[in-house]
């Protein structure tokens, strides 16, 4: 079972005269998705997220992510699930039905366009809740707000074809479970300094907003 409760957050226990933390450690689960994009760009962003993470917040997180396919056990294991890449995506018919499920269970998506995934990821989201269309995720979202204030929404991290950084979401009975960060490039705002030269201000801006989708995703005002 996903966790999404404030126990996942180690937020719910008194400190006993041994102090014990039975809350989970959890971690980022990276997507290895089929249809021939490189899931696996940006090798050093998801570690320095969740030591970012695990700095930042009272949340017990992995040092490693922990990649996985729609097919193994471990999806059911991690709150949050990643995708990167600048290429394409294709999920056949039975990994649709096992993202629903994912998803319809408590879990959380990230789709982080990596500059190149935008066609395909939307092409993709659509199949994947056709009721229930891909839309801008509102500014007064808990997401923008949990740990760190992002009052004008997604932070812009790299200039790509140099239109507004969005954030776009699927809701399900008012949750977001699906989230699509656009024109921002946050997972090269998470890799080391000497990668991609961000400036120090745009590295800061991408690491808290990974904090806060995290949050979100390990249910701290899901």
């Amino acid at each position: 079972m996903i966790p999404r409760t404030l126990f996942a957050l180690g937020l719910a226990f008194a400190a006993p005269a041994a102090p014990v933390d039975p809350s989970p450690v959890m971690t980022i689960g990276r997507l290895h998705y089929d249809g021939g994009g490189d899931w696996y760009a940006n090798p050093s962003s998801l570690p320095n997220l969740l030591s970012a993470i695990r700095s930042r917040t009272r949340l017990r997180v992995a040092v490693e992510e922990k990649v996985v396919t729609l097919s193994d056990d471990d999806l059911w294991n991690v709150p949050y699930l990643y995708m990167t890449g600048h290429g394409n995506v294709r999920w056949s018919d039975r990994d649709l039905g096992t993202l629903r499920r994912y998803l319809q269970q408590g879990g959380f998506l990230h789709a982080d366009d990596n500059y190149g995934m935008d066609a395909s990821i939307r092409r993709e989201l659509a199949r994947l809740f056709p009721d229930h269309p891909l839309v801008e995720v509102p500014l007064q979202h808990p997401i923008y707000h949990l740990v760190y204030d992002f009052p004008r929404g997604m932070p812009k991290i790299h200039v790509h074809d140099g239109k507004p950084a969005q954030g776009f979401g699927i809701f399900l009975e008012g949750r977001l479970v699906v989230f699509y960060s656009y024109q921002s490039d946050l997972g090269d705002g998470w890799e080391d300094p000497q990668v991609h030269h961000d400036t120090p201000e745009k590295r800061e801006a991408a690491l808290k907003m990974g904090v806060n989708l995290f949050a979100y995703a390990a249910g701290y005002g899901g």
